[in-house]
């Protein structure tokens, strides 16, 4: 199985943390986070993966590699320039893509059942699968009506009380769907969701497992807390940036 983890945000809410480092290279117990989330996805059988980087990503490149030591094999795509937003980042990616894959926030800690939620998307047979969670506005607010295995509505900017779930920060998606994206403009990935759920096409799959983000320093507090109480067995990745 492969995933994309748009990896290339700015970070801005983490600022001070963030002015010389990326996002992904967040340092918890002595480990960046991307490799929490790397070592998470090869316990699920996924081994191959796209890292969508901008922003300092010369330091997770020189980090992480090829991804040899990890037992997986990392590809990269620069934004440079020019922001394409987290839908243009995998607009970007299109010719590294297999026809189905997985696309994670590179703030998402998502412990969930990789392979079940993989083979429930080749079995109904839509372009694209949106993982939620039944939120209720708790840790963020929620943005997806969700009925009869269908993301009715999918809207971050307009919240309605019927809106009982939220994006999960996981999907899976078909690379025909990904080729509709315009090419070197910005766009995101939201407006995708949104456009899918407007024409029906876009399936839903509720999970009960929590998000863990870093997206915000309550977030990040919120994971450290996290990975204390579990307790991390793996090696540390030795390199550094």
């Amino acid at each position: 199985m492969q995933c994309v983890i748009l990896a290339g945000g700015l970070a801005t809410r983490l600022r001070p943390i963030t002015n010389k480092i990326s996002k992904s290279m967040i340092k918890i117990k002595n480990k960046p986070f991307l490799e929490y989330q790397i070592e998470l996805l090869r316990r699920n059988n996924i081994s191959e993966i796209i890292l969508c980087v901008g922003y300092l990503g010369e330091q997770i490149e020189r980090y992480f590699g090829n991804g040899k030591q990890l037992s997986v094999n990392i590809k990269y795509s620069y934004e440079n320039e020019q922001l394409l937003g987290t839908g243009g980042a995998i607009r970007n990616t299109f010719d590294l893509l297999n026809n189905y894959f997985f696309v994670l926030y590179g703030d998402s800690y998502l412990n969930v059942n990789y392979k079940e939620i993989y083979n429930y998307f080749l079995k109904i047979n839509y372009p694209a699968l949106l993982v939620i969670y039944k939120n209720n506005n708790k840790w963020d607010r929620s943005n997806v009506i969700f009925k009869d295995g269908i993301v009715k509505v999918y809207d971050k900017n307009n919240y309605a009380p019927e809106m009982k779930y939220i994006d999960y920060g996981l999907c899976v998606l078909s690379k025909k769907i990904v080729k509709e994206i315009p090419e070197n403009i910005f766009y995101d990935l939201a407006d995708l969701y949104k456009g899918l759920s407007t024409e029906k096409k876009l399936a839903g799959y509720e999970v009960l497992e929590r998000f863990y983000e870093i997206g915000s320093k309550e977030g990040l507090k919120e994971f450290e807390n996290y990975i204390k109480e579990k307790g991390d067995n793996h090696d540390y990745h030795q390199n550094t940036f």
